[in-house]
């Protein structure tokens, strides 16, 4: 009786455990909600016009919180300062949720037009979501780890999904008569394909990180060469032939950018976080490459865009793939900023979203899909849109953590 009744009291006290960290969790949650997810959605809507002022006076502040922790415990900090590697965690968790974001605010009128993705030349926000995915994607990958010793079925068994999203969202989106622009990737073409394109080609071309970065910038000069003589004309045109490839001919040359960009971020990421040369270096050497890389990247694309080709999302071209880098690495840089701040674990929605990256994008797809399916978006209201859109992003926060703290793992790649 007494094993009976202290089992019974071992079972409520750890259902009463259980119930604690749930509480504890999901408040932790709500509150990196209202602190992170809700001011980045202000300045992609209601403070838009006050964007620039914002990430200046927030990279200030960040630059003068640093020199005076510096100041008072300099040889402290420089011991324990962390690797780059969870400034990457961040970065990766942040192209996510920018991304997962603007895929809705876009189809309303309170989100500003240059945010949103040019038709053939120029860029916006939402033109480096797909290249931003690359990279962030390149850049904790397996080649960039130098793990080439993959088998066919592995490879395979990685792919398979992202072919098999590429084609749900297909029947969906023509199933429902969903409004899908043509001239984004083709009339069958999608995101999803241009990924399992990039892993097809990286898995039957096995290249070394160190030589991918060589690789990567050969294959974007010889296909800018390609689009300077002739092809760019075809891709912004609007003829299409019969074929597979002719109906969808912005995504399928666009693979070859995108293979050139990935190519880059593996050697980046090898040779920057993985390297085993680079582990016993101090951090703010690090930090100063991404910062000269960013820079760099950003010069390079001005040049580019100015004297070979202008930047388009829609070719991937290599202007645009080093747009991509720049903006990426920026984000990167302040990043890193902040983690000379804060030397604590991750927050709650970070390893939330971290856990089921590809898993969160999906599901915020179908959201999308819902609203626009219930909702007039482009009638609405500002105040009406900007609550529809609190809403949105409230509940894929908390999916994303219920999967997270229910130990639900999707992992593609």
């Amino acid at each position: 009786m007494y094993n009976i009744r202290r089992d019974s009291v071992k079972k409520n006290d750890d259902a009463l455990a259980d119930h604690k960290d749930g509480v504890y969790y999901f408040s932790a949650l709500v509150i990196d909600c209202l602190t992170v997810v809700l001011p980045i959605l202000l300045i992609f809507t209601i403070l838009a016009e006050w964007a620039y002022i914002c990430a200046i006076s927030l990279v200030v502040v960040i630059s003068i919180y640093i020199l005076l922790k510096r100041s008072q415990s300099h040889l402290k900090a420089q011991q324990h300062l962390p690797s780059l590697r969870a400034d990457i965690s961040s970065y990766r968790v942040s192209v996510v949720l920018v991304t997962c974001l603007s895929i809705l605010a876009v189809d309303f009128k309170i989100f500003p037009r240059r945010y949103a993705k040019a038709e053939t030349y120029g860029s916006g926000i939402m033109d480096l979501g797909v290249g931003s995915f690359v990279v962030a994607n390149a850049l904790v990958s397996r080649q960039a780890r130098n793990i080439t010793s993959m088998r066919w079925k592995a490879a395979l068994r990685s792919i398979s999904p992202l072919v098999f999203l590429g084609f749900a969202r297909l029947i969906s989106t023509s199933g429902v008569d969903y409004q899908v622009h043509v001239g984004e990737y083709g009339v069958h073409w999608n995101f999803f394909f241009t990924l399992a394109a990039v892993s097809i080609l990286t898995s039957i071309i096995r290249i070394h990180p160190k030589y991918c970065g060589i690789v990567g910038m050969l294959v974007l000069a010889g296909y800018q060469v390609w689009l300077n003589f002739g092809l760019n004309e075809y891709l912004t045109s609007d003829e299409r032939s019969a074929d597979i490839i002719g109906q969808n001919k912005e995504g399928v040359y666009s693979i070859f950018g995108y293979w050139g960009m990935y190519l880059i971020g593996v050697s980046l990421g090898y040779f920057l976080f993985h390297n085993l040369s680079s582990k016993g270096k101090i951090r703010s050497t690090q930090v100063v490459k991404v910062w000269v890389l960013a820079a760099s990247f950003w010069i390079l694309a001005i040049i580019l865009d100015s004297y070979v080709e202008r930047v388009s999302r829609r070719m991937c071209n290599f202007a645009y793939v080093m747009l991509v880098f720049g903006q990426n690495f920026q984000v990167i840089s302040i990043l890193t900023l902040a983690g000379s701040i804060s030397h604590d674990k991750n927050l709650v929605l970070e390893e939330a979203f971290n856990q089921n990256m590809l898993g969160v994008f999906i599901v915020a797809n179908i959201l999308t899909g819902l609203v626009n399916l219930s909702v007039d978006t482009l009638s609405a209201s500002p105040l009406a849109a900007f609550m529809i859109l609190v809403a949105y992003t409230f509940t894929l926060c908390m999916l994303a953590g219920l999967a997270q703290f229910s130990g639900v793992r999707i992992k593609f790649w």
